[in-house]
C-alpha cells in the first residue's frame, strides 16, 4: 500500500526532505565522529518541535493550546526510511501528519530527543492489515537513552490495526477483498458507471484503502529530562512486516486528581480492574449523587462499560484522562433499537430532546475508549450523545467511537473545551440541528473518518454557536471544519491541517438537507495547512476553504477575515456548485478581507458557480497557475462569466506563472468577471510556507 506518486507537490517535498535529511545526517555523523574521537558519547540530536507539522511561529495564536509537544518522525533520527511526502488519497503518506512519516522494518528504530521533561508519550503509527481484514497486533519497544546509555525501564507497546483500514465505497467495509459496495456509482479510477458497463470494470483490490493510522498513549513510569532520547524500536520478531511511525507527542502528565467530598464510584461496586462491567455501579453512584447533591468521582482505573450511561443533572469527575478510563466492547443488539441502532457500546448520553433533554451535566477528566471498527450510521455508538443543555464537557480523551460527541437538539448553552478526540470512524463532534448558544473551544482532533467539527442544521437551525481555537489534523474524509446551514455562527482562530479526500480544510455547504444560511457566518483568523484536496468524483482540486451551493443558494452575510491558507495543494479559495443545479443556485455576498495565501498549486480563487464575492487586502504569494480561475456556471455569456469578483483594494501578490510575470495585484486583471476558465489547470507546487515579514507588493 505504500505507493510512490509523481504529483508535483510530492516531487518538491521529497527533494526538500531529502536535502534536509542529508544535511541533518551529515551534521549528526560529523558530531558523532568528533565525539567518539574524544571518547565521549555524541550529544542528542536537537528536538524539532512542530504544530501541524509546520514551524509553530507560522500558526501562533491559532488552534488548541495543548499540554504536549509534537515531533514529526521525518525530523527525527532513524535507521528506517522516510516515506513521502505525498498527497494522493489512498496512500499511507497522504494520511500522515505533514504528509510524511518513517517506515521501519524489523530491527530498525526511530529516536526522538525530548524537547522538555516528560513522563508520557503518544505514538501515531500504522501497521499492516490482516490479509482478510480485521487487523493484526505487533510489538514496539520503547526505551529512553541519556548520553547514549539506557535509563529507566524498557517498555513494550502492543500496536494494533484492528481499528484501522476501511475500504471501498461509502459506507465502507473492513473486507479488503470486497467487490464494489455501490456498483451503480461513478468510479473515478475507470471513469465509468459500472452498472452500465459491459463487461464490468476491473479495479485493484483492496479498493480505496484508507484510515491507516491509529495512536497509543503510554505512561513512562518516571519523568525523563529534556534532552533524553526516546527510542522506538521494532523487534526482529513480530507480526508486522513493517511499522510506520508518524509522530511522537510527549508531555508531563500531572498526578491523578482526587475528590474526597463526592460519591466515589468504587463504593457503589465499580471495578477499576475492568474485569466486571461497571455500568450498573455508575447508575447507582449517579442516583446517590443526585439525591445528596454531590458529584460522582471515579478514581484511577480501567472500567468496563458496554452500554450508554444516562446522565442528567449530574457531574462525573475522573482522576484525569490518563488515569480514569471507561472502555467497552461493542455489543450487537438482539433486535434493532427504535432509532435504527444495531449495536450499543460505551458512552455517556443525555436524554433526547423528545424526552425533555438533559440539563446541568458536567463530564470532566476521564477517557472513553470504544470498540467501533465499522461505519454503521444508524448506530448510536458515540462517546457522548443526546441533548445536553446548560452543560459542560472538558478534559476528556475520546478514541475508537463512531463520533466522539454527537448532539441532537434542540439544546442550549453547552461548553465543550480542552478535550482530545482521536481515531474516530466518523466525526469528532457534530451539532446536529437545534443547537444554540454553545461553544466548542480548545479541543484537539486527529484522525477522524469524516468532518472534524461540524454544525449540521438538519430540520432545525443551529444558532449563535462558536467553534474557537481548535486543532483538527488528518481527517481521512470530508472537512476539518464544516458548517451546513445555520444562523449567526462563528468559526474563529482554528488550525486545520492535512485533510485527505472528498473535502478540505474549511467548508461552508448548502447540502445534506440543511436549513438555509441566515444572519451572519463569520470565519475569522483560521489557518488551513496543506489543504485543498482533489475531489475524486469531480476530478478537480478543491480550495483550502470551499463553498458549495447544492440544495439552495448561499446568500447570508458570510465574512472571511484574517484567515491564512498555507501550502494549498490546489486552490486556496473555491466557490462551486454542481452541474445538475448550476443554473438554479448561486453564492452571493461572500466577503474576504485581510487574508493571506502563502503557496497554492493552481489559483487563489476558483469560481465554478453563479454569484459574487468581494476581496480586500487579500495578499498572495507563490501562486502556481493564475490568480483567478473563473468558470462561472459554465455558460460563458458574452463579455464575462456569471461570477463577479469585486476588487475593494489592497489585493497584493505575485504568482509563479510564466504568463503573469511581476504581478502586483493578483486580482486586477480578472475583476470583475473576466473569463479565465481552465477545468484542470496545471499544478505548480509552491515552496514551503515561511514567515510573512511584510505584505507582498
Amino acid at each position: 500500500m505504500i505507493r510512490s506518486t509523481n504529483h508535483p507537490a510530492t516531487r518538491r517535498h521529497r527533494a526538500r526532505v531529502a536535502t534536509a535529511t542529508a544535511v541533518a545526517l551529515t551534521l549528526v555523523a560529523g558530531t558523532a565522529s568528533s565525539a567518539l574521537a574524544h571518547g565521549t558519547p555524541p550529544p542528542p540530536t536537537p528536538a524539532v518541535v512542530t504544530r501541524a507539522a509546520v514551524d509553530p511561529s507560522l500558526v501562533e495564536g491559532r488552534g488548541a493550546a495543548v499540554p504536549f509537544l509534537e515531533q514529526e518522525a521525518e525530523n527525527a533520527v532513524t535507521t528506517g526510511t522516510v516515506i513521502g511526502p505525498g498527497r494522493d488519497a489512498y496512500t499511507i503518506e497522504a494520511e500522515a501528519s505533514g504528509r510524511s512519516a518513517v517506515r521501519l522494518e524489523p530491527g530498525q528504530n526511530v529516536e526522538f530527543t525530548l524537547p522538555a521533561d516528560a513522563n508520557a508519550i503518544t505514538v501515531r503509527y500504522a501497521i499492516p492489515d490482516a490479509p482478510a481484514g480485521g487487523g493484526i497486533t505487533s510489538p514496539l519497544d520503547v526505551s529512553v537513552l541519556r548520553g547514549g546509555k539506557k535509563v529507566g525501564l524498557d517498555r513494550r507497546m502492543t500496536l494494533t490495526s484492528e481499528y484501522s483500514y476501511l475500504y471501498n465505497q461509502y459506507p465502507f467495509t473492513n473486507d479488503p477483498t470486497a467487490d464494489l459496495l455501490q456498483p451503480g456509482w461513478w468510479v473515478t479510477e475507470c471513469a465509468c458507471v459500472p452498472a452500465e458497463t459491459t463487461p464490468a470494470p476491473t479495479f485493484e483490490k483492496p479498493f480505496r484503502p484508507m484510515k491507516f493510522y491509529d495512536e497509543q498513549r503510554l505512561l513512562l513510569g518516571q519523568t525523563y529530562r529534556k534532552g533524553d532520547v526516546v527510542r522506538l524500536a521494532v523487534p526482529t520478531r513480530g507480526a508486522a512486516e513493517w511499522t510506520v511511525v508518524d509522530l511522537l507527542d510527549s508531555e508531563k502528565v500531572a498526578p491523578p486528581k482526587i475528590r474526597l467530598l463526592a460519591a466515589n464510584a468504587l463504593l457503589f461496586g465499580a471495578d477499576p480492574t475492568g474485569r466486571r462491567d461497571s455500568a450498573d455501579a455508575l447508575d447507582r453512584a449517579i442516583a446517590f449523587a443526585k439525591k445528596h447533591r454531590l458529584e460522582v468521582y471515579v478514581p484511577p482505573g480501567v472500567y468496563q462499560v458496554n452500554r450508554h450511561v444516562l446522565v442528567d443533572g449530574v457531574t462525573i469527575q475522573g482522576a484525569g484522562s490518563w488515569y480514569t478510563i471507561f472502555k467497552g466492547t461493542e455489543v450487537a443488539l438482539d433486535t434493532p433499537a427504535p432509532d435504527g441502532s444495531v449495536h450499543t457500546g460505551v458512552g455517556f448520553y443525555g436524554k433526547y430532546s423528545d424526552e425533555g433533554g438533559s440539563k446541568n451535566v458536567h463530564l470532566r477528566d476521564f477517557a472513553i475508549v470504544g470498540d467501533v471498527r465499522e461505519r454503521i450510521d444508524t448506530d448510536q455508538v458515540n462517546g457522548v450523545g443526546g441533548a445536553l443543555s446548560d452543560s459542560s464537557i472538558s478534559g476528556l480523551y475520546l478514541q475508537h467511537t463512531k463520533v466522539g460527541l454527537w448532539f441532537d437538539g434542540p439544546m442550549n448553552n453547552l461548553r465543550v473545551e480542552n478535550n482530545v478526540i482521536v481515531d474516530q470512524i466518523a466525526d469528532a463532534l457534530n451539532f446536529h440541528g437545534g443547537v444554540t448558544d454553545s461553544v466548542v473551544r480548545n479541543n484537539f482532533v486527529r484522525s477522524t473518518g469524516d468532518d472534524g467539527l461540524a454544525m449540521w442544521s438538519e430540520k432545525l437551525q443551529n444558532t449563535g454557536n462558536v467553534f474557537e481555537r481548535n486543532t483538527i489534523q488528518s481527517n481521512t474524509l470530508a472537512n476539518g471544519i464544516a458548517i451546513y446551514g445555520g444562523t449567526d455562527n462563528t468559526v474563529r482562530a482554528n488550525l486545520v491541517a492535512d485533510p485527505v479526500r472528498e473535502g478540505s480544510g474549511l467548508h461552508v455547504g448548502s447540502r445534506f438537507g440543511a436549513e438555509p444560511f441566515a444572519g451572519y457566518l463569520d470565519l475569522t483568523d483560521n489557518t488551513a495547512v496543506r489543504a485543498g484536496t482533489y475531489e475524486l468524483n469531480w476530478n478537480v482540486g478543491l480550495g483550502a476553504i470551499w463553498f458549495y451551493a447544492l440544495d439552495r443558494d448561499i446568500d447570508a452575510d458570510v465574512r472571511v477575515t484574517g484567515d491564512h491558507y498555507l501550502d494549498s495543494t490546489y486552490n486556496a479559495i473555491m466557490l462551486v456548485s454542481d452541474w445538475g443545479v448550476k443554473d438554479q443556485v448561486a453564492i452571493e455576498g461572500v466577503a474576504f478581507k485581510d487574508v493571506r495565501v502563502d503557496g497554492t498549486g493552481t489559483s487563489v480563487v476558483s469560481a465554478r458557480v453563479r454569484g459574487e464575492a468581494s476581496f480586500e487586502n487579500v495578499d498572495a504569494r507563490n501562486v502556481g497557475w493564475a490568480g483567478v480561475n473563473n468558470c462561472g456556471a459554465f455558460n460563458f455569456p458574452d463579455g464575462g462569466t456569471e461570477f463577479t469578483l469585486t476588487d475593494l483594494g489592497g489585493n497584493d501578490g505575485t504568482s509563479l506563472s510564466p504568463w503573469e510575470p511581476g504581478t502586483v495585484n493578483w486580482l486586477g486583471r480578472f475583476a470583475p468577471n473576466a473569463p479565465s476558465c481552465n477545468d484542470r489547470p496545471p499544478v505548480v507546487a509552491p515552496p514551503a510556507p515561511s514567515p510573512w515579514v511584510q505584505p507582498v507588493g
